[in-house]
């Protein structure tokens, strides 16, 4: 690949400048790097997450029509349930029924609405949490979503429906077992949800514009809704969309966004459904491929670990399940996803990279103790991922 940044930008207009873009030439520029200027970036992880086509013709009334469809989700899902909640203070002679708050029927609106509230606070929850290190998410977006946030409207927002549902602890408890623990020791989290400052009317913060895109993603699938960790999973690509340099793009971040996301999630989200765990599709298969090609790239350390009684599922649970957002600084997790989205076979380099993780601090796990060790992969050492990605290179040519 040739080396120099203008070079390099070079190479990926010239791609992207034909009419249909060419996904093989594509994937290899990608795979080293996407350059941030000009939104190259943006563009090709919509390229690579299949949320634009190759055919350039077709994107924008492409984009004019996904992005109208989330507007209709946001309408369905969020503004008409919250007049319906504003409206029952209002006139109560109306409500009947089907519409009391009291209605036993498991298909009442009520119902629903209190179920959502659930996973809603679950995912309020998460969200507040997303990369404590980096001010961003608690920042005001320039473009909050003027449909929910019409002074005009009386209605309820999210915001202040977490504000004032109570059903706290017994929704947040769902985590899976101990070991498998999602959050990591790298994030710190404030140690209480008040030193967030409020943000004035009208204006709202990052993390609440994922918080939507969670929710209604959730309704929409409520086969999966909300699992822990779905937000380590939106955060880097909300966060890559909202920076875009290109305005005209940042604008409807979180519609590109929610597209993106629900593409992506449809090739992992057999990780997260408990069900399939020990299917051929799901999280302990692959778990176990990273130790089968650890044994076939370095037996030795494969051995050791093996006779620690180390299971991939200590650690590697959680770098396979969010695709290593959580071992990483959040400009670090992009780079990787570079070289992931671009990947052909989806996230067959994944496995590669933890082999790599692996490998690379071999001569540290191999001298040390169960306890040290464990502490090593919970919190990995290494912070350069281009020295990671250049190793897991290296294994995927010599196969």
């Amino acid at each position: 690949a040739r080396g120099s940044a203008p070079l390099r930008i070079a190479d990926f207009q010239e791609v992207l400048g034909e009419p249909t873009v060419a996904l093989g030439k594509l994937r290899e520029l990608c795979f080293s790097g996407i350059p941030f200027d000009g939104g190259l970036r943006c563009l090709c992880w919509k390229i690579l997450l299949n949320y634009l086509p190759l055919e350039k013709a077709l994107w924008s009334s492409l984009l004019k029509k996904q992005r109208d469809l989330y507007s209709q989700f946001l309408k369905e899902m969020i503004i008409q349930p919250g007049i319906a909640k504003a409206n029952l203070g209002v006139s109560r002679e109306d409500v009947t029924l089907e519409d009391h708050p009291l209605n036993p029927n498991p298909d009442s609106r009520w119902n629903t609405y209190f179920k959502d509230n659930e996973v809603l606070l679950q995912i309020d929850k998460d969200v507040r949490r997303l990369y404590p290190d980096m001010a961003f998410f608690q920042r005001p977006t320039d473009y909050p979503c003027l449909l929910i946030l019409d002074p005009q409207n009386e209605f309820e927002t999210l915001r202040r429906r977490v504000e004032q549902t109570t059903l706290k602890s017994q929704t947040v408890a769902r985590n899976r077992s101990g070991v498998t623990n999602v959050s990591s020791p790298l994030k710190s989290t404030p140690s209480s949800l008040s030193e967030y400052e409020v943000l004035p009317n009208g204006c709202e913060a990052h993390w609440e514009v994922v918080e939507r895109i969670l929710f209604i993603y959730a309704k929409l699938n409520p086969g999966i809704a909300y699992v822990q960790g779905m937000n380590e999973i939106v955060g880097p690509l909300y966060y890559t969309f909202a920076t875009d340099p290109n305005s005209e793009w940042k604008e409807h971040a979180e519609a590109d966004t929610f597209f993106c996301f629900t593409n992506l999630m449809a090739e992992i989200r057999d990780n997260f459904i408990k069900s399939l765990d020990d299917s051929q599709c799901g999280i302990t298969y692959k778990m176990e491929k990273v130790y089968s090609t650890l044994k076939e790239k370095d037996v030795e350390l494969y051995l050791k670990l093996q006779e620690q009684n180390i299971k991939p599922q200590f650690f590697a649970f959680r770098w396979l399940t969010l695709l290593l957002s959580q071992e990483f600084l959040l400009p670090d997790v992009i780079r990787i996803w570079d070289s992931l989205f671009a990947d052909d076979k989806r996230f067959d380099f994944l496995l590669l990279v933890c082999c790599a993780m692996l490998t690379l601090i071999r001569d540290q796990l191999l001298e040390g103790d169960f306890t040290l060790n464990m502490r090593l992969l919970q919190d990995y050492p290494i912070s350069d991922v281009h020295l990671i990605l250049k190793k897991a290179k290296e294994l995927q040519d010599s196969k």
